[in-house]
């Protein structure tokens, strides 16, 4: 492998989290300072969820934009970029508490959902806290082309969780019906985090519609590989039960494949089981997937968008965190958690 070669191989993700560990802990710092309210119910539930970890993937992602158009005086991840960085994760918070209510979920990343410890009125609450509290600190930064983003990102996302929701346990739902809820549900606010941080590095606005580009792709990419997992992962791998998507009535991509693919009494058979959430279906249901080869189809199409997000960096500066950016790409697709 000659050395240009080299510089421009792939992080692991570990590499990656380490290059925005400084940022991130700032940006936690300031997570838990503003996380704080008098209702202790509030910092009790914000400080399980936050505190759950995960790989704050989205924050992640505006830290390193910046970071890759950044010039060398470190404009762009500076005290603005922390403060939107939490501004997203509060966002996303809001939305997987809300979610786990919807979806009546009792298990997250391996974990109790906060509506399992503390029922649904406390979590949609409290959920509601966190997104207003995601627009108290957007306003501070007094910067109105930052808040029509994070506007319209948030009205497409809960456009998303409506759309999702006409889908549930409706068979009927085809390939581009899926891609439509991804777009508004995950892949929009992948796509608002990239395009802040380029904002705020100052960059033109042809670099921002790139990033928004790469970040819109790169949901695409995560979600669908993450429907994958579902049907492919166990539960101590993957933090949720194997099948928990066809329990909620979800027609995610392996599924409508199966389905697209299948003879009439297959696709009957699948009918029948999404129409009523039977999860003893689920080997009727694994062994239509594994006939049309529907994983093998479901990654291929994760790659793709994978491949569109590593395209759209390509008038990017050359550096670490651009090259984060690509491998975080290539991870999205390869994990398997």
């Amino acid at each position: 492998m000659t050395d240009t070669a080299h510089a421009h191989a792939a992080p692991d993700l570990k590499a990656i989290q380490a290059l925005a560990a400084p940022d991130m802990a700032a940006m936690d710092v300031l997570i838990r300072r503003r996380l704080a309210s008098d209702v202790v119910l509030v910092n009790q539930i914000a400080e399980y969820i936050i505190g759950a970890g995960g790989k704050r993937l989205r924050p992640m992602l505006l830290l390193l934009a910046a970071g890759a158009l950044g010039d060398e005086q470190g404009k762009g991840v500076g005290a603005d970029a922390h403060q939107l960085a939490a501004v997203v994760e509060f966002i996303h918070t809001s939305t997987l508490l809300h979610d786990d209510v919807v979806d009546e979920s009792d298990l997250r990343r391996g974990r109790k959902t906060a509506n399992a410890v503390w029922g649904n009125a406390a979590s949609v609450l409290v959920g509601d806290f966190l997104y207003s509290r995601s627009f108290q600190l957007m306003v501070e930064l007094e910067r109105m082309d930052v808040q029509k983003i994070l506007a319209d990102t948030t009205n497409t996302i809960a456009e998303g969780e409506v759309l999702q929701l006409l889908h549930v346990r409706n068979p009927e739902t085809d390939e581009a019906a899926y891609l439509r809820v991804i777009e508004r549900k995950t892949a929009i606010l992948f796509a608002a985090a990239t395009r802040l941080g380029a904002l705020l590095a100052g960059a033109d606005a042809a670099t921002q519609q790139a990033l928004h580009d790469y970040g819109l792709a790169l949901g695409y990419a995560f979600q669908i590989a993450d429907d994958v997992l579902d049907y492919a992962s166990d539960a101590a791998t993957m933090g949720k039960n194997l099948g928990d998507d066809l329990a909620e009535g979800k027609m995610t991509l392996p599924l409508i494949h199966a389905m697209a693919c299948g003879d009439a009494a297959t696709r009957a058979e699948l009918r029948r089981i999404v129409e009523d959430g039977d999860l003893d279906g689920m080997p009727t249901v694994l062994a239509a997937i594994a006939r049309a080869d529907s994983l093998a189809y479901s990654r291929a199409r994760a790659s793709d968008y994978a491949a569109a997000a590593e395209a759209a960096l390509a008038a990017l500066p050359a550096n670490a965190c651009t090259d984060a950016l690509r491998g975080l790409a290539r991870y999205s697709v390869s994990r398997d958690h």
